[in-house]
């Protein structure tokens, strides 16, 4: 059987948070949105469908837990955080991933969804670094 790894295309864009138990977490580079990504480990994975019962539920909990990782990020990075989007699309990159990113009135795409939406931002170091630590934290990790 083959082992889980990270779809390259998520290199690019993000960087690595930790481990929970179900996925692997990713905080997404553009400072313009709180924005995290959860990759189930596992081999093969595309569809929600393609989870076990028990690893579906463990997936909708381990969103929940993003979510208020995605606020803690927010509040400590000076983002008021309106409304949580959450989406498992698939389009561009197969494996299977659930985007939580936070949303407010006025932010770059509201209220569109985010992809496709103008030029990523960078994060500073400082910025970076204190987004990181927040969802660490929030996540317990």
């Amino acid at each position: 059987m083959a082992e889980f790894a990270v779809d390259p295309a998520f290199e690019a864009g993000s960087i690595a948070v930790g481990d929970l138990p179900l996925c692997h977490v990713r905080l997404q580079t553009d400072a313009r949105w709180p924005w995290l990504i959860l990759i189930p480990r596992g081999p093969g994975l595309r569809e929600v469908e393609d989870l076990s019962p028990a690893d579906r539920a463990r997936l909708i909990e381990e969103t929940v837990l993003a979510g208020q990782a995605v606020r803690a990020m927010a509040a400590a990075i000076g983002f008021t955080v309106e409304k949580l989007n959450i989406g498992a699309l698939g389009n561009v990159t197969p494996q299977l991933h659930v985007h939580v990113v936070g949303r407010r009135a006025g932010d770059a795409a509201w209220p569109g969804p985010v992809w496709g939406v103008g030029l990523p931002e960078a994060y500073g170091a400082d910025g970076l670094d204190t987004a990181l630590q927040a969802a660490r934290k929030a996540l317990g990790l």
